[in-house]
């Protein structure tokens, strides 16, 4: 039972401490609507997502008014659009793509995401086309998300596909130049890509999950930071095994509120309860940073050395508290480092503290990866791969998921600005090396899946 001084610590993180449910994904699985006519294919999905989707919004208000919990976003990921449009080609998959649009509006959701290709070891006739469709869609298209995976511990990397979304990214780029290239935060490339995560853009809903089902992403960065600044206030001889206790104790009770929250917007939509994911995810805001829970530490210039020690105990912590208090969990469950969304992240790469090289070193030990890094507009197809190809390798050989999320900004050049807005945030474009790797990169193929029976 939840004592009285629980009780107050939970209202504080909710009243001053940011404290929300980040997002209440709803998955939905479209199998059954896959069907040869494409204007018959498309009916289907709509009445199916709007059917299950339209009532998750009033659902999570009533619940979030229930509890005072804010939700900040409703959401839905649904099967891999890919393999629901077999047989397909470009023409249908666009098709599809501005209906999953149109649905998700009906329904009155914020994001869709699940238009999406499992690539990892070959792209089928249909992977092929919707990768090749994803400059015309995330360009035309607001609510929309999409991702591919592109390796796995399994399978290795599939270099061929990898190559290809250089490319892709570079024309996504070119289409929303006057958005400083915002169409490529909504596309998301994967190692080892989870099925049941909630944040976006990578949410899809994966082949073994329940017709429908219910997955949560919590938020928290704030309400860790604030955690360890009143430990160390209150105890300033403490070291860091007492603040991993604390992030562990801050955690169970984040993740108490996620599970709750989860199973009664579940009970009210009539869908099963999945996940909840523990990670830490930030927004632009001040103190809701996971770069201020590194100055919180004791590291004011983030990306110094010690940043990724400390990066590791924070997730590791993370998952400890919250495992204790669910059985659900899932997802990515980690802290995400996304430079643009994080104003602490965002600021110290402006003041070069953080460098690419650093953050591909911190994305050994986090939950995802190179996540909304904004690059210059002259960055070349082959080294946006040769990057992606270095942080799915982290991913393959380390067993975990890894992603990256890389906008290269037509026009703009290292140490100009990229704006995108909301959410989204903004960020200095970070330099990088461009045409070092090409040859490598050009010889394609597919880097085979690692040994790991003798790991070091």
């Amino acid at each position: 039972m939840i004592g009285l001084d629980e009780t107050l610590q939970i209202i504080e993180m909710l009243q001053s401490e940011k404290l929300d449910v980040r997002a209440v994904n709803m998955g939905i699985d479209l199998f059954d609507c896959a069907d040869r006519n494409i204007d018959t294919a498309c009916k289907l999905i709509r009445e199916k997502i709007v059917t299950h989707a339209k009532p998750l919004v009033p659902a999570c208000r009533m619940i979030s008014a229930r509890y005072g919990i804010p939700i900040v976003n409703k959401r839905v990921a649904i099967s891999p659009i890919a393999d629901v449009m077999a047989g397909h080609n470009k023409d249908d998959l666009l098709q599809v793509a501005h209906t999953l649009d149109k649905a998700a509006e009906e329904a009155g959701i914020d994001i869709i995401g699940g238009y999406s290709a499992m690539v990892q070891k070959g792209m089928t006739v249909s992977d092929k086309a919707l990768i090749e469709s994803l400059p015309e869609v995330l360009s035309k298209t607001s609510r929309l998300c999409a991702s591919v995976n592109a390796a796995s511990t399994k399978a290795g990397i599939n270099v061929d596909a990898v190559l290809l979304l250089g490319h892709i990214i570079k024309q996504i780029a070119k289409k929303t130049a006057e958005a400083d290239g915002f169409g490529c935060c909504k596309l998301s490339v994967f190692a080892n890509m989870p099925e049941d995560n909630p944040f976006m853009a990578g949410a899809y809903k994966g082949i073994g999950e329940p017709e429908t089902v219910i997955n949560i992403g919590v938020s928290g960065p704030g309400v860790v930071k604030r955690a360890i600044e009143r430990l160390r206030q209150s105890n300033p001889d403490c070291d860091l095994g007492c603040i991993a206790e604390e992030i562990k104790s801050t955690a169970f009770r984040v993740t108490r509120c996620g599970e709750l929250i989860g199973r009664e917007v579940a009970k009210a939509v009539g869908a099963e309860f999945g996940i909840v994911d523990l990670s830490l995810a930030p927004t632009p805001d001040v103190g809701d940073s996971v770069g201020e829970i590194f100055q919180a530490m004791g590291i004011p210039k983030v990306g110094g050395p010690g940043t990724t020690s400390a990066l590791a105990m924070l997730n590791d912590a993370v998952k400890k508290g919250g495992a204790f208090a669910s059985s659900s969990v899932g997802g990515l469950s980690g802290a995400f480092i996304p430079v643009a969304e994080d104003s602490a992240l965002a600021k110290a790469a402006e003041d070069g503290h953080l460098t690419i090289e650093k953050l591909e070193a911190m994305t050994s030990v986090c939950s995802v990866g190179l996540d909304m890094v904004v690059l210059p507009g002259d960055t070349s197809a082959e080294t946006i791969a040769a990057l992606t190809m270095d942080e799915l390798a982290i991913g393959v050989i380390n067993r975990k998921t890894t992603s990256c999320r890389l906008i290269p900004v037509p026009g703009k050049k290292a140490g100009d600005r990229a704006i995108f807005g909301g959410l989204f945030g903004e960020s200095p474009i970070m330099r990088i090396p461009s045409g070092a790797s090409d040859s490598f990169v050009q010889m394609a193929g597919r880097i085979p899946a690692p040994l790991t029976s003798l790991n070091n």
